[in-house]
């Protein structure tokens, strides 16, 4: 995932940032529109929040498109957590897809990320009440850590973890506590920073900090398809499946489902 490093405010959707956002039909009146762009300081997702009137949250996030094949066209019927929501596109994606519960939770520690890297001071959780409010939302928001997971007392169908596990310390705990929040036969999609060495072995990218991004001392693995395989299979999941590998705007990602038994 790309990420766009310029004033957010005069910045105008790309194509592919417009064919995800498209996908989530808000179509907030122009003026609630507009008045969310002024009061929300900072967007990671791009929302699309009336496509007449040409009005789009300027997200950093450049390229997300290579996700959407892995989502269910419905989620009828289906209970979802977004682990590391930010401002909650893919939670709020899953309820418009007709999912009975989705859960998002974020520890709000962006904060300290965007302030490096924007100069931007955030409370958290601005653009995900903005939204909520926006689709009169029943998606539930917890600010929670990810090692924390274990203070819920329910598990999902469904699991996101979309760009956390190369940005945790420990990832084989979180893909633990990630799996002990899926259902019997539930399944987590993960997608993850990828190892530039390619799929050759076992490998993991020990990633000093700022060498992914300007500014930012968050990235610390890139992952290579068989550790991700070997790391899942130690957190006890009972298959992996590899779905992509795509490398956006020079950095390779990975994105492969997890399944529980």
């Amino acid at each position: 995932m790309g990420v766009r490093d310029t004033t957010q405010a005069t910045v105008a959707p790309t194509h592919a940032e417009r064919a995800v956002a498209d996908l989530l039909d808000i179509e907030a009146a122009p003026a609630k529109a507009r008045a969310v762009l002024d009061r929300v300081p900072f967007w990671f997702h791009t929302f699309a929040l009336n496509r007449r009137a040409g009005l789009y949250t300027p997200g950093v996030a450049r390229d997300h498109r290579y996700r959407i094949p892995a989502l269910p066209r419905r989620f009828d019927g289906r209970s979802v957590l977004d682990v590391g929501a930010f401002d909650g596109f893919y939670a709020f994606l899953a309820e418009a897809r007709g999912a009975r519960r989705v859960v998002a939770i974020d520890n709000e520690q962006y904060r300290l990320w965007v302030r490096a890297r924007w100069g931007v001071e955030l409370r958290g959780g601005e653009g995900f009440r903005a939204i909520h409010a926006l689709l009169a939302s029943g998606v539930e928001y917890r600010r929670l850590d990810a090692f924390d997971m274990s203070e819920m007392d329910e598990r999902f169908d469904l699991v996101f973890c979309f760009g956390i596990l190369h940005r945790v310390q420990d990832p084989l705990a979180l893909l633990r506590l990630t799996r002990a929040r899926v259902a019997p036969g539930g399944c987590v999609l993960v997608e993850t920073y990828g190892s530039v060495g390619g799929d050759g072995g076992p490998a993991i990218d020990v990633l000093a900090p700022r060498a992914v991004y300007p500014r930012d001392d968050y990235v610390y693995w890139g992952f290579a398809a068989a550790s991700l395989e070997r790391l899942a299979a130690q957190a006890g999941f009972a298959s992996v499946d590899v779905i992509g590998r795509p490398v956006v705007d020079g950095h390779p990602r990975i994105l492969a489902s997890m399944g529980a038994a």
